[in-house]
């Protein structure tokens, strides 16, 4: 596979993959894969999951989809957000790794990214940074007395 493939310099197609049971953990997996990939300009070529931990990750129809892609040459690689979307512990994860490079890919785990969600403390002071910054002050004592 070349290191360059058409499409642009650095052009690495990638899969967001992820297992969990409710829409909102899918969505979350899926931005945070998204955020990871995006971080190091890699194109997300498509995002599948699975709504089913339980079955093993070779029945998923999801991860089929992405092995085909995969073997099909459409990515390069696989992002999950969180490991254990795919393996029981980090043997797995890394014997999974092995077998997606033996296959000419890569396996990502994302969750050593930041966080995709913020606590309300962490939103406040963002939004309070933004507000300062473009000179919209929330509290009138933020003033210097006496200051003209």
């Amino acid at each position: 596979m070349p290191n360059n493939p058409p499409g642009g310099l650095g052009h690495v197609p990638v899969a967001v993959y992820s297992c969990a049971t409710t829409s909102t953990a899918l969505g979350e997996s899926e931005e945070r894969g998204r955020y990871y990939a995006d971080a190091r300009h890699w194109h997300v070529a498509g995002v599948w999951s699975d709504s089913d931990p339980a079955l093993s990750i070779m029945e998923r129809p999801g991860w089929q989809a992405v092995t085909a892609a995969l073997s099909a040459r459409m990515i390069r690689g696989v992002v999950v957000s969180v490991s254990t979307h795919v393996a029981a512990d980090a043997a797995q994860f890394t014997a999974l790794g092995v077998l997606l490079r033996d296959r000419g890919g890569f396996l990502a785990d994302a969750s050593s990214g930041t966080s995709a969600r913020r606590t309300p403390g962490q939103a406040r002071r963002r939004r309070d940074i933004a507000d300062v910054a473009s000179g919209w002050f929330t509290q009138p004592d933020t003033y210097e007395k006496g200051a003209s």
